[in-house]
């Protein structure tokens, strides 16, 4: 299981050298991780790592053999663990679909038109900073993707275009670190209950600000000139009015919003919430469009939108958590943990070490093997196991040092992959010009997260 796993990873380190699309590999991995699990059933739960073996075993006293391994990996595991998944899937489908229902409505254009500076050391705090707090509200994906189309508007040179692109994936990282929405991992630990929303906020927000004022202030000392704006089409047509892209922006920000507001006062899943959210927002559209020509309408009704998501980043978390799912049902991760404790035995140790690996290999599954190493401790836990309570301190440095620690190569986060994949920017020139500065903003909000509340 763990080779499947390691020759996974490669194939998805090395999507671009193959020129096969990580989803691929990542369903592949998904699925053989658990054929071999199934396989090896019998001498890997014998082992009595498996975390949920002994308890189905106590449950299903009748059951025995071939037939008790069947019903607990197919019947039990796996459907325990795809509703799991299924709940950050359906979320971020809900998400991805309202942004680009705004984005197809020109919804933030309202945003993009105040800009009007071209000097460069304001215009990479402005994008920067814009993009921190849009990375909180809508998620760093999205806002990633949303912003490197606006970059486009506003920079004509593509080396000057490469470096604000690598600084909005900085910046994007760090504002989804500390926003129970803004990045994938938030999301899972939120909707997995490590987290809740005012606290992640709280503890988070203060050293996620700092990771990006780092970079931002090294470089307002060394960065000079203006940028080239490029020519503007005027003959563009228009599909949207003014009122209509306002509406729309306040729709999407609204309805994104309104989730945690809906999952704190009905309890149910953030899912939901996004679903309930992206209805209105559909009916609101079709009675909006109903009387405009037939081609307008077809550019802008949402069900046309809906085949514009990017289905295979969708697949790709569904494999890697499928596969990572399998390991934990398996007991890797619990023998991680031990590791982990054995060796380390320090939340602010255990957690560097993930941002450092979420670098080199995705956070999606580091932050999935974090929440199956480690069960969230009942409240009123004392001592070492405290930190693992909900809100705990291991929860709350994770998602700061998983969200972040991905900046430090264009490969380590999907804001990244995205910039990569729409700017063609290079592993190398990132590596020699952006990483040096994502490892410092990292290691500096690392140390302010430690003076508040590790001393």
């Amino acid at each position: 299981m763990i080779v499947i796993f390691v020759l996974g990873y490669l194939a998805i380190a090395l999507e671009h050298p193959l020129k096969i699309d990580k989803a691929a590999s990542a369903l592949i991995i998904g699925t053989l991780c658990w054929v071999a699990y199934i396989i090896g059933a019998g001498d890997i739960l014998n082992t009595g790592f498996s975390p949920g073996w002994a308890k189905f075993s106590s449950a299903h006293p009748g059951l025995h053999g071939v037939e008790a391994i069947r019903e607990f990996i197919v019947d039990s595991e796996i459907i325990r663990h795809l509703g799991e998944i299924g709940e950050i899937l359906f979320f971020l489908l809900g998400a991805m679909t309202i942004v680009e229902v705004v984005d197809q409505h020109d919804g933030f254009k309202v945003i993009t038109d105040k800009i009007k500076t071209t000097n460069k050391v304001k215009l990479l705090w402005v994008v920067s900073l814009l993009t921190f707090f849009m990375s909180a509200l809508l998620d760093n994906l999205t806002t990633t993707i949303v912003m490197v189309a606006l970059l486009r508007k506003l920079i004509d040179d593509k080396p000057t275009r490469w470096f604000f692109a690598s600084m909005v994936v900085l910046a994007a990282n760090a504002g989804g670190a500390w926003s129970p929405i803004g990045d994938v991992t938030t999301i899972m630990l939120w909707i997995g209950g490590q987290v809740t929303t005012l606290r992640i906020i709280e503890g988070v927000i203060l050293p996620s600000l700092v990771c990006l004022a780092v970079p931002l202030l090294v470089l307002s000392f060394t960065m000079k000139g203006n940028v080239t704006r490029p020519v503007v089409n005027g003959q563009e047509e228009e599909f949207t009015t003014p009122g209509e892209r306002t509406l729309m922006l306040a729709l999407g920000v609204g309805g994104l919003l309104f989730v945690p507001v809906f999952k704190t006062a009905t309890h149910l899943p953030p899912y939901m919430g996004m679903l309930l959210s992206l209805g209105v927002i559909w009916v609101i559209s079709e009675i909006m469009h109903r009387n405009k020509p037939a081609h307008i309408r077809k550019r802008l009704k949402v069900s046309a939108i809906i085949q514009r998501i990017d289905v295979p980043t969708v697949l790709f978390f569904l494999g890697i958590l499928s596969a990572v799912a399998a390991l934990q049902s398996a007991g890797h991760l619990s023998l991680l943990a031990q590791y982990l404790d054995e060796k380390l035995h320090n939340i602010y140790l255990i957690d560097i070490a993930i941002g450092v690996l979420s670098s080199v290999v995705d956070n999606v599954p580091l932050v999935a093997g974090a929440m199956g190493m480690y069960p969230v401790a009942d409240a009123g836990t004392i001592g070492y196991l405290a930190n693992f309570t909900t809100d705990g301190l291991f929860w709350e440095f994770l998602a700061y040092t998983a969200g972040t620690g991905g900046s430090m190569l264009i490969i380590g986060s999907a804001a990244g992959v995205a910039a990569m994949g729409l700017e063609k920017i290079d592993f190398i020139w990132y590596l020699k010009k952006i990483s040096w500065l994502a490892l410092l903003g990292y290691l500096a909000g690392a140390a302010v997260y430690f003076v508040l509340f590790g001393l």
